[in-house]
Parts: structure tokens; sequence; C-alpha cells
């Protein structure tokens, strides 16, 4: 039963991603990245997606405090939604129901490589780090998840293929299904907890704040995944827009590109408020605020910077090719960093490369 739904689901993807083809394409061969937007934002409704994690403090703190709305204006109508992880968000900026995103970088691989690069953009960069591998204290070292269950976000998520290519370079086998040496179990972060506390699941990789309440609920950090990148610096959280809608509305493209930098300006000079905005604002999303003390924990292992980190998310397409959740695709093209460019220079700050 389970491999019939993931079948059918895969089979939806598609029919959105060729239908979302086939009316972008149109609009690309109108022009390419660089192209102009009407310069007119009256009326225009911009839908923004984001997850409730530490690692989207910059949307969250961004929508929070207003600063997204100022820099957008009173013309655009900012309309936000969010979602648990990348691949819900990706089909619904795919099928038309989004404009942008602030999303991790393999489902934004995955969209790029679906649409055949004519459907998205990543124009800015948000955050780098803020994710664990938190599992029983038991569990101290790789010969010991064997036989193990591990959770993930969502299949084909970016914590999820991080899993699945760590574990292979350790000698261990997963597959799609659950099975293999260590079985992997994508769900909803929100449970993730229950299901640790229960005894359903031996750990999860997944970012903050989900693993500070695994810390919290018992659990303890195998592995910081910064440990496995250069200098401990890679993309977690990016912007990704709609070809359509930088088309359509470059301009307010650019406006959301500037609210994201004074946003992310914001929480690296004022941490304790952006941290109490973040609680404030899971806790109208989730019904209750986050602990203040679990942010603060968990805060110091975020980055919160305007670079895309383009090299990284090279890395992670490989990682997700390796572990067959991603056929070869030429990642060329992927970027549009001209409008961040603009803001960064506008602002006295250094220009970021791909």
């Amino acid at each position: 039963m389970r491999m019939v739904m993931r079948r059918v689901a895969a089979q939806r993807w598609a029919g959105l991603v060729m239908s979302a083809v086939v009316a972008l394409t149109g609009l690309a061969a109108c022009g390419d990245g660089a192209s102009s937007g009407s310069g007119n934002t009256a009326g225009v409704t911009l839908r923004l997606g984001h997850f409730p994690n530490l690692t989207h403090a910059t949307p969250i703190v961004g929508i929070e405090k207003g600063i997204f709305t100022e820099k957008l204006g009173a013309n655009v109508d900012l309309q936000v939604k969010t979602f648990n992880a990348g691949p819900e968000a990706v089909t619904a900026l795919i099928s038309g129901a989004l404009d942008a995103t602030f999303i991790g970088p393999n489902p934004a691989i995955n969209a790029w490589s679906q649409s055949n690069g004519q459907a998205v953009k990543l124009v800015a960069g948000s955050a780098s780090g803020g994710v664990f591998f938190v599992t029983k204290p038991e569990i101290t070292k790789v010969e010991d998840l064997r036989g193990k269950t591990i959770a993930t976000p969502q299949l084909g998520n970016t914590q999820d293929v991080a899993l699945r290519y760590w574990l292979k370079q350790k000698g261990l086998s997963t597959t799609k299904e659950g099975g293999g040496d260590v079985f992997i179990k994508p769900q909803d972060n929100a449970i993730t907890v229950d299901t640790f506390r229960t005894g359903a699941i031996d750990g999860a990789w997944v970012p903050e704040p989900t693993a500070s309440r695994l810390i919290a609920a018992g659990g303890k950090v195998l592995l910081d995944e910064r440990d496995l990148w250069p200098d401990g610096r890679f993309v977690i959280t990016h912007l990704l827009v709609s070809m359509r809608f930088l088309n359509e509305h470059r301009d307010v493209v650019k406006k959301l590109i500037e609210g994201s930098v004074a946003t992310n300006t914001f929480i690296n000079a004022n941490p304790a408020e952006a941290q109490k905005a973040i609680s404030d604002s899971i806790g109208k999303i989730t019904g209750k605020p986050l602990d203040l003390k679990l942010i603060e924990q968990a805060w110091t292992s975020i980055s919160f910077l305007d670079d895309p980190l383009a090299e990284s998310l090279r890395t992670s397409a490989a990682h997700a090719q390796e572990v067959e959740l991603l056929k070869p695709v030429d990642l060329n093209g992927i970027y549009d960093l001209t409008l961040l460019n603009e803001v960064l220079a506008a602002n006295g700050s250094v220009e970021v490369k791909t």
C-alpha cells in the first residue's frame, strides 16, 4: 500500500511539473532571468512560503516584525503559507499556488531538474547550519544504527538526502520504501518528538527547533551536520521564486530580497528580539509559543547570511544523485543573483557569486 501511495504521489508530482513547464516555457521565451518586470506593483499579490523552523528565521522574523511588509509597500498584498518540508512547498510553487518560498537546497534542485530549468530561480541566501542527527542515548556509534528507525521531515527533502548519503558513506544501506540496514521514516516534524518518546523512532536528522526538542526529550546529538562541511558552512535555507513571477514582477522580487537582507541585518544585530519574534510567530502557527530557552540554546548553531553558498548546493545535488533521489542535473542557470547584488551594493555590502 505504501509503495502504491508513493507511486500515485510521484505521478501527481510529474503531472503538476509538466503542466507548469508548458505554462512557463512561453514566459521564459519572452526573456531570461535578467529581464525587467512591468515596474507597476499596484494590486500585486505575493504568495510566500516558509517553514516554522529556526532555520527559517529570516521569513519568520521578517514577517512578524513587519519588515517584509514595509519593503514590499502598500501596493503588494503579502500572503503567507507555511509548510512542513521542501517537497510540498515545491509542489505548490510548481502548480502555481505559490510565487516564492524560503526552502532548503534539495527541493530547489528537484524543482529545477523536474522543470528542465524552466520553473524556478534561486535569488538569495538566508541561513546556514542548524541541523542535527539526534538519537537515543544508547546509540553511540554508526554500527548501533543497524536495524534502527530514523525520522526525516519528508522523503527527498534536504535532511532526508543528507541522512541517506551519510549512512551510505558509512556502509549502511537505505531504500526509498523504508527498508535496508537503517529504516528511514519520513514524517512531519510536528510529530517527531512524540514518536521519539513512544519509541516508534530511534532518532531523527532534523533542523532546529525539532533537534533541541528531541534533546529535551532525552535524545543526544550523534552528529552536528556542520562537521561535515568545509568551514562548517552549508546552505540550509535560501529564497526560491517562480520564473513566472520573476518575469512578471521583477520589481516585487527585488523588494522581497530587500526585505530578506534587511531582516538578516536585524536578526544579527538583535538576536534576543529576533528570538522573541520567532517564539511568538510559531505560537500563532502551533498554538503554543516556542520556549525561548530552547531557541537560545539552538541559536548559536545557525548563521544568517545573504550569500546562498552556491558550492554547497552543487555538493547537495551530487549527494542526492548518489542516493538515487535525483537524476544527473546541470545546475547552470539555477541562480539569478542580479537583484541581490543590486540590493547589497546599495547597502555598501560585498557582491556574492555563484
